[in-house]
């Protein structure tokens, strides 16, 4: 079925109400009380809002039955976790609450399984992740988040790259309001050796005009092959800071060799 179909899970989904921010502001009390009228109508009035978050998953090939059924418990665990003194819209809570649900049943379901084990450490690879990058008020690179959970540098990378889903090469993955960071950039080119485009254009006398850091960098990427994560583990700063020096780097050398 697909999610051009009114029917999904036999609702009617132009039928479906929607609440109004006051109206859900006099329901929070009467759910969070026990009443399970108001839950049901709490419920059904946010329906709308898992029909919504589903549309990104389309075109993956999933029953999108299963995926509103998925999403609604995404819905539910927001209600039932939402803290109403906090000033935040609760359809802002909601909505990764949902697609993470949704998320976790696309791994668990993945024809290419992944460890239970495997999960969890790269979960708490995650977590850790945001507590440094808290208390040290930047991103944190893979050797620190190894060093804090006490786990070799491959062992996390290796985790973390199980779980991902499966994405386009080109669709970003983090944006400081920068250049946007894609997925492409963090991809190990085996193929690309010394005799790819950057000796065409002579590399030799363009890397002169780069500092110390930079050659390292270019060296990494484009002659060992090597992704911009494994990059920033080796020089210890963050992958994000790697894809702007390497931009930096090629955009400086372009201009040398436009000038020659």
């Amino acid at each position: 079925m697909s999610c051009g179909k009114v029917e999904i899970c036999g609702v009617d989904t132009s039928t479906l109400p929607v609440l109004t921010n006051e109206r859900m502001r006099e329901l929070f009390p009467l759910v969070h009380g026990g009443d399970k009228a108001a839950r049901e109508e709490f419920i059904r009035g946010n329906l709308r809002l898992v029909l919504s978050v589903i549309q990104r998953f389309s075109g993956r090939g999933e029953n999108v039955d299963d995926l509103f059924q998925v999403g609604c418990i995404g819905l539910i665990k927001a209600l039932d976790n939402f803290d109403v003194s906090q000033n935040v819209r609760f359809s802002t809570y909601a909505v990764p609450m949902i697609i993470g649900e949704i998320r976790r049943y696309l791994r668990d379901n993945n024809p290419i399984r992944v460890s239970r084990s495997l999960r969890d450490t790269a979960y708490k690879a995650l977590q850790a992740r945001d507590r440094l990058q808290y208390a040290l008020g930047r991103e944190a690179t893979v050797d620190e988040i190894a060093q804090e959970m006490h786990l070799p540098v491959e062992d996390v990378v290796f985790a973390l790259e199980a779980i991902q889903d499966p994405v386009s090469l080109f669709e970003p993955i983090y944006n400081d309001g920068g250049d946007a960071l894609y997925i492409m950039d963090q991809v190990r080119d085996e193929n690309t050796k010394d005799e790819n485009w950057l000796e065409e254009i002579s590399i030799k006398d363009a890397l002169q005009h780069l500092n110390e850091r930079e050659k390292k960098i270019l060296r990494l990427r484009f002659f060992e092959g090597r992704t911009q994560m494994e990059v920033a583990g080796e020089i210890g700063i963050s992958q994000a800071q790697v894809s702007r020096l390497e931009k930096n780097a090629l955009l400086h050398m372009r201009k040398h060799v436009q000038v020659q």
